[in-house]
């Protein structure tokens, strides 16, 4: 009896414990939004530009066609006869035109055309994709391509190498709009250390490539085969034109070079094709919502946090992540030694340089409260403000720890998986006794909340609620489904330029 007694006691003691913390850190939480409330209020703001709508986002971020791509290169067969309608004359009639207007020796071959034709066939969709895409990119890579002096035709190669998608990453780690694998990256001033991965800055990856491009011009002295050691490395390259007898024609030695370069200057030159001759085709791409100038960067004076940022201009952090994909941790760093950029819409670059000063008081008295006080209340204690997404199903608590299982997503990677969670992929590798980091959409990946017994509790009251949008809903009929939210607080918080929404998108509710 007495020991049931000092049980319950100390349970109530516990419990009490973590309530009086949690009153505190509530309590800080509302002098947080109180006066970054009040601080916002006293914003200047100058509005430059249109806002970027949710779904140009979501599809400059799409890893599809990138994925798509890669699977074509390395395992398309060019030499196989492709069932479509396009004679040869009309290819070749086109071809010649190319080859008159451009710097790169085009010759009409058979497997060229029949990449056309597979291409044609299977991706036009895909095409007017990235033709949209491809007007937010060009404008910045043609700036490029000009000041070193070389061929134009080159913004192409950014399609075959990522589809344009900045955060690509192919099987054997090459990375970004112009898939830098690692030493090369560093050998052209690209930065990867714990914070940032510069292989993954649109600007300074194309600046890097560009360099790459001349250097290795200045050793073939011909473009096609500049592709080719781009793809291959100019060592590969070199070999196949020794065992070739020494011929430079890039039809001559592909059959000495690996396989997915055998197919990679064909994808170049097939692309450049049906981008030129896209009226011929019937190729109806949109037009893109803004291009990459209608952003700017602003350098760092204090070390800030894509969640700071997202509070204090109002712009969601999955586009602060696409506009900034080299920060790895979600954080941009600041060296006194080494400038950091944070790129945004030009109105949110407004917004914030006539703000600096009040932005980075708000940062230093963040600092000063220290609002990264965590509760580890123990798992008899039920009442937590901890929110469960719906693809997550929480295992009974037990002695050992709390375990959940997520089901991995379309574009998830451990990195991501684990950033969301807290955790490391070393863990989630050992947890899933995983050999490698490859997982699969529909797939489980078991995570431990903690690793002592406790479970670290967030008791922030205010919890991010999304919206999945159904067929036939709108604006107006989401806002009534959550009491407290308007319209306009919808359009707010996911930087939305209109009304306009579509089945499938994802909206913050609050949060």
């Amino acid at each position: 009896m007495k020991k049931s007694l000092l049980y319950i006691s100390l349970l109530l003691s516990l419990i009490g414990f973590g309530q009086e913390h949690a009153e505190k850190e509530i309590n800080l939480q509302i002098s947080k939004v109180s006066y970054l409330d009040s601080l916002k209020a006293t914003f200047i703001n100058h509005s430059t530009s249109t806002c970027i709508d949710e779904r140009w986002i979501a599809e400059l971020a799409n890893i599809e066609l990138s994925e798509n791509m890669f699977s074509d290169i390395s395992k398309i067969n060019i030499d196989e006869e492709v069932a479509f309608s396009l004679s040869s004359d009309v290819v070749k009639k086109r071809l010649a035109k190319l080859d008159a207007r451009s710097p790169f020796h085009i010759e009409y071959n058979p497997a060229l055309e029949n990449t056309i034709k597979a291409f044609l066939k299977n991706r036009k969709k895909a095409f007017e994709r990235l033709m949209a895409i491809s007007e937010y990119y060009f404008p910045m890579f043609e700036e490029h391509l000009a000041k070193y002096n070389i061929p134009m035709e080159l913004k192409y190669l950014a399609i075959v190498e990522s589809a344009l998608n900045p955060t690509a990453k192919s099987r054997v780690g090459a990375s970004g709009l112009w898939q830098f694998m690692y030493p090369t990256g560093k050998q052209y001033n690209l930065e990867v250390n714990s914070y940032v991965d510069e292989r993954y800055d649109p600007l300074k990856a194309t600046e890097a490539a560009c360099q790459y491009l001349s250097n290795l011009y200045g050793i073939f002295g011909d473009w096609s085969l500049v592709l080719a050691s781009y793809n291959a490395g100019p060592g590969n390259v070199s070999k196949a034109i020794r065992r070739s007898g020494g011929s430079q024609n890039y039809w001559n030695i592909r059959k000495n070079l690996p396989r997915e370069t055998a197919n990679y200057v064909p994808a170049f030159l097939a692309t450049m094709y049906i981008y030129e001759f896209r009226k011929e085709h019937g190729l109806q791409p949109k037009k893109a919502a803004i291009t990459y100038f209608e952003t700017d960067t602003i350098q760092i004076k204090k070390q800030l946090s894509f969640k700071q940022i997202s509070e204090l201009l109002d712009i969601p952090v999955h586009q602060l992540e696409f506009l900034n994909p080299i920060y790895k941790l979600k954080v941009i760093p600041y060296e006194q030694d080494k400038p950091h950029f944070l790129r945004l819409p030009k109105n949110k670059v407004g917004l914030f340089v006539s703000n600096e000063e009040k932005i980075y008081a708000y940062i230093d008295y963040l600092d000063a409260l220290n609002e990264k006080i965590k509760i580890e209340v123990r798992p008899t204690v039920k009442d937590s403000l901890v929110s469960v997404p719906q693809d997550i199903v929480t295992a009974p608590l037990n002695s050992e720890a709390n375990v959940r299982f997520y089901t991995v997503q379309r574009g998830d990677h451990l990195k991501k998986i684990a950033d969301k969670f807290g955790v490391t992929v070393s863990e989630l590798k050992q947890w899933n006794e995983l050999k490698t980091a490859v997982i699969f959409p529909g797939s489980r990946v078991k995570i431990y909340t903690n690793k002592k017994d406790t479970l670290v509790v967030s008791t922030a009251p205010v919890v991010e609620e999304w919206y999945t949008v159904q067929k036939g809903d709108t604006l107006f009929l989401i806002s009534k489904k959550h009491p407290g939210v308007t319209v306009e607080d919808l359009k707010k918080r996911n930087a939305l330029c209109d009304e306009a929404i579509q089945p499938g998108m994802k909206l913050k509710i609050n949060g």
